[in-house]
C-alpha cells in the first residue's frame, strides 16, 4: 500500500475506533460554527433589495422551529440575523467571531444554563446585550438572569410586535421586561440597597463625579423611563441622552442599564414608592 493509502486507512480506523486527533475534533466544531453563520445566511438572503441593518443579532434556542421562526421576523423586521444556535457553549465562541450588538438567548440550553451564557458574553471583548426570552416568568429565573448581566427580560407569550420593540429598545440600550417583572427587579436591587452592609450614606461622595445633567439623567433611568421619554422630557435629542448615560456608564465602570438602576437606589438617587 502507498503511503498516502496507509495515511487515509490510518485515519479512516481512527475515526471508526473514535480516537479521532484532537485537531480533526477542533475542525469539526468550527466546522458547526461555520453552519450556524451560513444558515442565517440563507435566511438574510430572503430580503431582496433591502440595505444591510445595522444592528447584528444572533439567536440562541435550542428550539429549531421556535428558533428558526425568531431569526425570520428580525430578517422580515430589517435586522442583521449573524448566528443562530441552540447550544451554549457554540454560541460563545461564535459571539467572539460575529460579535453581535444584541443576543436574544434562552435560558434552557442542553449544554450550558442561560445564566452561564449571559455571563461568559458579558465577559467578552466586544459584550452584546442580552434580551432573554424564556417560557420562564418565575421570580428566581428572572433575578438570576439579571444578575448575570442580562438587559432584560421577556416570556415567550409576548406578541410578535412586543418582541420587536423589545429588540429595538435593547438595542439602543433600554432595559426591557415583560410588564410586571419591572418591578420585580427594581424591588429587589431596593432590598439588596437597603442590607446593613451596604454603602453609607457619605458613599455618594466617594465615587466619580458626575454633572448636573448626567444625573439628572440617571434620576429618569433609575424610574424606567425609556431614552424616548428622557428626550421629551429634558427636551433634547434621543442621541444626547445615550451620550450622557453612555458616559454615566464609562465613569461609573458600569456596563448597562440595569446596573445603573442599582447604583441609583444604592446612592439614594432614586424615587421608588
Amino acid at each position: 500500500m502507498s503511503g498516502d493509502g496507509r495515511l487515509r486507512a490510518d485515519d479512516a480506523a481512527r475515526r471508526a475506533a473514535g480516537t479521532e486527533p484532537e485537531d480533526a475534533r477542533a475542525e469539526d466544531a468550527r466546522a458547526e460554527d461555520a453552519g450556524a453563520v451560513d444558515a442565517m445566511a440563507e435566511v438574510a438572503g430572503a430580503a431582496d433589495g433591502r440595505e444591510r441593518p445595522r444592528v447584528r443579532v444572533m439567536v440562541v434556542d435550542d428550539h429549531p422551529m421556535w428558533r428558526e421562526g425568531v431569526a425570520r421576523d428580525l430578517t422580515e423586521a430589517g435586522y442583521d440575523v449573524v448566528a443562530a444556535t441552540g447550544e451554549g457553549r457554540q454560541a460563545l465562541r461564535v459571539a467572539a467571531a460575529v460579535r453581535p450588538g444584541v443576543v436574544v438567548l434562552d435560558l434552557r440550553l442542553p449544554d450550558l444554563p442561560g445564566v452561564e451564557v449571559a455571563r461568559g458574553l458579558g465577559a467578552s471583548a466586544a459584550p452584546p446585550r442580552v434580551l432573554v426570552l424564556s417560557a420562564s416568568a418565575e421570580e428566581a429565573d428572572v433575578l438570576e438572569a439579571v444578575k448575570a448581566g442580562a438587559s432584560g427580560y421577556l416570556v415567550k407569550s409576548a406578541s410578535r410586535e412586543e418582541f420587536l420593540d423589545a429588540v429595538r429598545r435593547t438595542a439602543e440600550g433600554d432595559a426591557v421586561f415583560t410588564p410586571g417583572l419591572a418591578g420585580l427587579v427594581l424591588g429587589e436591587y431596593r432590598r439588596l440597597a437597603h442590607r446593613p452592609a451596604g454603602p453609607g450614606p457619605d458613599a455618594a461622595q466617594d465615587g466619580p463625579r458626575l454633572t448636573d445633567r448626567e444625573t439628572e439623567v440617571l434620576r429618569m433611568v433609575a424610574k424606567g423611563l425609556t431614552y424616548r421619554q428622557i428626550a421629551e422630557r429634558l427636551v433634547l435629542s434621543h442621541r444626547t441622552v445615550q451620550n450622557h448615560v453612555q458616559n454615566t456608564l464609562s465613569k461609573l465602570q458600569l456596563h448597562n442599564r440595569v446596573e445603573l438602576v442599582r447604583y441609583a437606589i444604592d446612592k439614594g438617587l432614586a424615587e421608588l414608592d
